[in-house]
């Protein structure tokens, strides 16, 4: 018995912080709908990343200096990318349920290997098509509870959402002038570019942050600092923790239960009730993304 305990631990201690992570992202999509409403999104994106800029900004303060004109060039690029996919995310996630926006956002996970595929014109497993095809179902049975009614925009929005996180995958592995940079750095200025176009579209999208911050309540303050500090800032130093203590593969199993969180929290903690065929969509989703991730071609980085 203390032979076994003392080889498992290690490694269920390496685990518990890659699930604590892929629990915080699961939980996001609940949070977001009770600490923004329709008009202050952008608002709450500017404070949500505001504060996690500052604390990341100290810690790769002398990465940055090191960086190329070229290479802060193609960080910018990625920002404003990753501005678009939270946009895309957080209006589709106040504009449907929880369980909804945190399954149909997993598609990005049969979406990225679908288009890599495209882009170097190699054809993927049939078994791959068909857990796409499997996944793509199910989100219709989910969003539309079996055609019985047209899909919300909210999961529309978080569709794109899906969509703009593919082009994101696909920018930071094929960007040429963001290859080799230091992932903290490379991290920082994508939040500050993100941050960027929320502050920019701010005064064209409702009140400012600054008076939505002066609005919260301890409880609204609470569950923003949820969103900075657990679900991006730990969430970050995590995932540039794991890469380096265990296997890429581990990380992509741990991370791929997100959407199997966002469902428990939609179901226990929102109380959202799909029916029948809504809920045999969220099945079809979640048991389609985990056979797609697992059968997605595999090349070599950088190539």
């Amino acid at each position: 018995m203390a032979v076994v305990s003392v080889g498992v631990r290690p490694q269920v201690v390496r685990d518990l912080p890659l699930v604590a992570v892929a629990v915080v992202w699961g939980s996001s999509f609940l949070v977001v709908k009770r600490v923004a409403e329709p008009e202050t999104v952008v608002a709450v994106l500017a404070l949500r990343f505001g504060v996690v800029l500052p604390v990341l900004g100290v810690v790769a303060w002398r990465r940055l200096r090191g960086l190329s004109l070229a290479q802060w060039g193609g960080g910018a690029v990625l920002g404003v990318v990753l501005g678009a996919v939270f946009l895309l995310e957080t209006y589709g996630a106040v504009h449907t349920s929880a369980t909804n926006a945190g399954l149909v956002i997993s598609l990005t996970m049969v979406f990225t290997p679908l288009a890599e595929a495209v882009l170097r014109r190699s054809a993927p497993s049939g078994a791959f098509l068909a857990a796409a095809g499997l996944s793509v179902l199910g989100v219709a049975l989910l969003t539309g509870d079996g055609g019985l009614r047209a899909p919300s925009a909210g999961d529309l929005l978080v569709l794109g959402a899906a969509v703009a996180r593919t082009v994101n995958v696909l920018a930071t592995a094929r960007l040429r002038a963001v290859r080799g940079v230091d992932a903290l750095a490379l991290t920082w200025v994508q939040l500050a570019f993100a941050t960027l176009v929320f502050v920019s579209a701010a005064p064209f999208a409702g009140p400012s942050p600054l008076s939505v911050a002066a609005s919260f309540d301890a409880a609204r303050w609470g569950l923003l600092l949820y969103l900075s500090l657990l679900c991006t800032l730990f969430a970050f130093f995590v995932q540039l923790w794991a890469v380096r203590a265990t296997s890429p593969s581990r990380v992509s199993l741990l991370l791929g239960t997100e959407p199997l969180w966002a469902a428990l929290c939609g179901v226990l903690l929102a109380g959202d009730r799909p029916g029948p065929l809504a809920l045999l969509g969220a099945v079809a989703v979640l048991a389609g993304t985990e056979w797609g991730r697992r059968r997605a071609p595999r090349w070599p980085a950088g190539s």
